[in-house]
């Protein structure tokens, strides 16, 4: 139509309106490299109106506005933006975060005044692909949430060996951080059963790698905190999928032997197939709540506990078997249970399906949200605490600081380092047996115990008594804010780290909200 605007113009005015608006301060970038970006031509398509739901995240406590939303219609497409970033040069502020499904903590998938790369578009128009044989596995893209490739899996009996607790978050994510669940003492974290990746590098190539192609990529890839490429393509182990779960919870009073079961638990042949644990702390009536899903193995003992506000610490298990196997199973059980020093009167249990289990956190969130209690700031702190310190840390933590707090769920089980591989990315204690400990808060109140301020002092307390006693501990998730943090946090591998962001993204281009490698734009020449 005559008259009708140029779509690369009406981008650039639809983008500098959007910056000169949005309320936040950035640098703007000049109308050249603005005009070069909506030159692109593209499968997918550069959108504004939701640049406001691109800046927020999970943890609801950082709100950085991008420039721009890019929705890929294939790899292609988040290689050419990213490509074209690039030969902007130094002189381009611009940056581009790849967002899953925004379950960051601190803006990590942000990019101020830059491009979020939305990756559920991409998976949108990909395929999962699944292949049986000797060495099952699947292609999925780096968009999909773990909960399609759990359920596309189980259509061939098949499904992945190691999971987080909630599936509603994508898989380029959780692999570039790590991924940890109940079964990672078995089969390690989910960067630990990866067979092949396709990564977008901060060049803008498309690289395929490996343990044996591109390895070095590969291993900086995982646990990389986005900093190497945007993960487009995972291929993914399998192992054959069981139709049932029995799922086992039982309480201790004993923080030493609630921790030594757990280590024995994890270390023996025959075991659990799921091992977690978790702490509560100033609670009342917690078995009368477990009934609502669990059977009490003593109905009367267990209508007699009281659990009177007391430290108490959860150990939950489960053990995966078809129907033909339950007698089997039961007698496992039995077996395993007979070797636990537990409160007798505290042995709850139940049958669900293998999908019910692994998706159990999502029906907490259906309920939360129901509530209006889950889009609210969430401060959580994830520790990975040696086994040589974690007494002293429990007598500091839930013995003094979290002693009236009850602000969320505490995560605390053992995980093997063997099955962690040390050519990724991810930094771990140097010791046999560590734990992941996890304060996982929601701050629903504005002031008070449920605020966000009050739950930051509570976390703040805690790292402060790590870092003066020894305890050794690393984060993971980890919000730090400046590189000499993450310098500390890298230790003898930040020499590694650095050296391979210099190799893939030389101009410091990608996951702008990790704050480990900031971007110094140089001025434009007059």
């Amino acid at each position: 139509m005559k008259g009708a605007m140029k779509p690369s113009i009406v981008y650039c005015l639809k983008l500098l309106m959007l910056l000169a608006l949005g309320g936040v301060t950035m640098h703007v970038p000049d109308e050249d490299v603005v005009a070069s970006l909506g030159a692109l031509r593209l499968d997918g398509h550069f959108s504004f109106d939701d640049a406001q739901a691109a800046a927020r995240d999970f943890g609801n406590r950082c709100s950085l506005l991008p420039a721009a939303v890019l929705h890929p219609g294939s790899v292609s497409d988040i290689a050419a933006t990213v490509r074209r970033v690039f030969l902007l040069g130094r002189h381009s502020p611009l940056t581009i975060a790849a967002r899953g499904h925004g379950h960051s903590l601190l803006g990590q998938s942000q990019a101020a005044g830059g491009i979020v790369v939305k990756m559920e578009s991409l998976a949108a128009t990909a395929v999962l692909q699944v292949h049986g044989g000797p060495s099952p596995h699947v292609d999925a893209p780096g968009g999909e949430l773990w909960i399609n490739v759990l359920h596309e899996t189980l259509k061939h009996g098949l499904a992945p060996r190691s999971w987080t607790d909630y599936l509603h978050l994508t898989v380029g994510g959780t692999l570039s951080n790590a991924g940890v669940s109940g079964q990672a003492f078995r089969h390690g974290p989910q960067v630990s059963n990866v067979n092949q990746l396709e990564i977008v590098t901060g060049r803008g190539d498309v690289v395929t790698c490996s343990h044996e192609v591109n390895s070095d990529l590969f291993y900086a890839a995982l646990g990389g905190l986005g900093q190497f490429g945007i993960i487009t393509r995972a291929r993914i182990a399998l192992e054959p999928a069981p139709k049932m779960v029995r799922w086992i919870r039982v309480l201790y009073s004993d923080f030493e032997t609630f921790t030594e079961d757990q280590e024995m638990l994890i270390t023996a042949e025959k075991t659990f197939d799921y091992i977690e644990g978790f702490v509560i702390i100033n609670r009342t009536g917690i078995l009368n709540n477990w009934r609502t899903s669990f059977k009490p193995q003593d109905p009367v003992q267990a209508s007699q506990f009281q659990s009177d506000g007391r430290v108490l610490y959860c150990l939950e298990l489960t053990k995966n078997f078809n129907h033909d196997e339950a007698d089997i199973m039961e007698q496992e059980v039995g077996a395993l249970l007979s070797r636990l020093r537990y409160i007798s009167s505290t042995l709850f249990y139940t049958d669900v399906t293998y999908l019910e289990f692994l998706d159990r956190v999502h029906t907490s969130e259906l309920e939360l949200r129901a509530q209006g209690l889950w889009e609210v700031p969430h401060p959580w702190l994830n520790l990975l605490i040696p086994r040589s310190t974690i007494h002293k840390f429990a007598r500091e933590v839930f013995g003094k600081i979290l002693k009236d707090s009850n602000n969320g769920p505490i995560l605390l089980y053992p995980v093997n380092r063997t099955k962690w591989d040390n050519r990724t990315s991810v930094v771990i204690p140097d010791e046999e047996i560590f734990y992941l400990v996890g304060f996982l808060s929601s701050a629903p109140s504005s002031s008070g115990p449920g605020s966000v301020e009050h739950a930051m002092n509570l976390n703040n307390q805690i790292v402060d008594f790590c870092e003066k006693n020894g305890v050794g501990m690393k984060q993971y998730l980890a919000p730090y804010t400046t590189q000499q943090q993450w310098k500390a946090h890298f230790g003898a591998r930040w020499e590694t780290f650095e050296r391979r962001k210099h190799t893939y993204d030389p101009l410091a281009i990608l996951a702008p909200g990790q704050r480990i490698f900031p971007k110094v734009s140089l001025p434009m020449s007059l």
